[in-house]
């Protein structure tokens, strides 16, 4: 979601700037606490994520709706590194995205990433880790598509709180679009995590943040 300036009025922009820095806050006091060797592996795996996450993210596919789509990444970085480290990759990605390129507003960098970093990343998170006591695959699917689901959910809320639209516009638009992007997002992922767990499986076995 990239939402432009003066789209939201600043006082709600600002209700989610303070969640976000709460959870960069989080990030920081967490990563501070690791092992020195372990905090500069993830400062490592944070930049070229965030670089990636940049790159992907500015990629338009072709699909079906009419509407081209952009992947996240978000959901394979807190697979790897932690929910609030999958919230600063998003915030970073954004800024970066912001400035450089124009993609997104500065002021509403706050409820974007509260969309995808907060509500996708934690969400996927948080499933990933109940699913994936059962079944490693199932959990990384799941974890992803029911994130992004949950990440369309937030947006919709954000823009009706804002009065940009209204529920039943955007309910039956955002969710089969969101859940077409789910499905094709959550099994890049798991042949990612796949991937990952055969060729470098110590990058899976790092403290998550």
């Amino acid at each position: 979601m990239h939402l432009p300036d003066g789209m939201l009025p600043l006082d709600q922009a600002l209700v989610y700037w303070i969640i976000v820095i709460l959870c960069l806050g989080i990030f920081f006091f967490r990563l501070s606490r690791l092992e020195e060797d372990q905090r500069v592996r993830r400062l490592v795996l944070t930049a070229l994520l965030t670089a990636a996450t940049i790159v992907v993210s500015a990629i338009t596919v072709p699909s079906p709706f009419g509407i081209p789509m952009h992947f996240f990444l978000i959901p394979l970085v807190v697979i790897i590194l932690g929910p609030f480290s999958g919230v600063t990759v998003t915030f970073l990605a954004l800024l970066i995205q912001s400035l450089m390129a124009g993609l997104g507003g500065v002021t509403v960098i706050g409820p974007n990433t509260f969309a995808i970093g907060i509500a996708l990343g934690l969400s996927t998170y948080a499933i990933y880790k109940i699913i994936s006591k059962f079944n490693e695959s199932a959990g990384v699917f799941t974890g992803t598509l029911l994130g992004i689901f949950i990440a369309a959910l937030s947006q919709i809320l954000i823009l009706v709180i804002g009065g940009l639209a209204t529920f039943e516009t955007l309910l039956p638009i955002f969710t089969v679009y969101y859940l077409f992007i789910g499905v094709i997002e959550g099994f890049i992922t798991m042949f990612i995590v796949s991937l990952i767990e055969k060729l470098k499986p110590e990058i899976l076995t790092l403290e998550k943040v």
